[in-house]
């Protein structure tokens, strides 16, 4: 009895030091992207002035229902009638990086795998995706990126750690969602009880060194997938 005690406490201290290790790679990956930020904003920036505007599909004052309906700026429709102005702002949403270690103790990158799901809907449907989804109102955060992965995968999120954030967008009955994706790196109670549900058509566990940015259908994540195993070293 003893020895198990002591077996099982011998785990739980290799677990939390390759979680602490994880997450000073985090830290280690904001300071790159901090020092990013400006080029990047000026990038998004740029692609931003080429689309069309954000509302042009909306024609009436959702207050007064008015026809003059008309631009105020880059991002706004204001009603020459109640004077209303409605601001387009994107929505928050969350994604998930869950790693697990193939064999305990080892801490070289290969040694680790990601939780891949496939896309069981529209827009990239059949392609490969991270788990995670929209914020919900009066939701934080790490509170919308727990509950995502639980609808989707089933697991409990235990802990979580932001990493970065990127601007994407997200067709949606043919209306094109402004997002903010948040990716966090998440901490599981037990990896190996996860099955695929709500988004998610399939769940996969793909080793570090065979995830092909590509196979990603979603802008965002496909530059999210690069980002992390460019700069995230474990």
């Amino acid at each position: 009895m003893k020895a198990a005690i002591e077996q099982e406490q011998s785990d739980v201290r290799i677990s939390f030091a390759e979680h602490e290790q994880a997450l000073d790679a985090v830290s280690t990956l904001n300071i790159e992207f901090q020092s990013k930020a400006k080029k990047n904003y000026k990038l998004s920036t740029l692609n931003y002035k080429k689309m069309p505007h954000p509302l042009h599909q909306f024609h009436y004052c959702p207050k007064c229902g008015s026809q003059r309906f008309v631009e105020h700026n880059a991002k706004s429709k204001e009603c020459l009638d109640c004077g209303f102005v409605y601001y387009f702002n994107p929505s928050a949403a969350t994604v998930a990086f869950i790693l697990r270690a193939k064999e305990e103790g080892l801490k070289a990158k290969d040694n680790w795998e990601l939780l891949v799901t496939r896309r069981a809907k529209e827009p990239a449907r059949g392609t490969l995706d991270l788990p995670g989804g929209f914020c919900d109102m009066f939701e934080t955060g790490e509170e919308g990126v727990c509950r995502e992965v639980k609808e989707e995968t089933g697991l409990d999120v235990t802990s979580t750690q932001f990493v970065f954030s990127l601007p994407n967008t997200y067709l949606y009955s043919g209306f094109l969602v402004h997002t903010v994706d948040m990716f966090f790196l998440c901490q599981v109670r037990d990896s190996d009880i996860c099955h695929a549900m709500d988004d998610a058509a399939e769940l996969i566990w793909i080793p570090l060194q065979d995830l092909r940015p590509d196979d990603f259908g979603l802008d965002s994540i496909r530059l999210g997938i690069k980002k992390f195993l460019s700069n995230f070293p474990i």
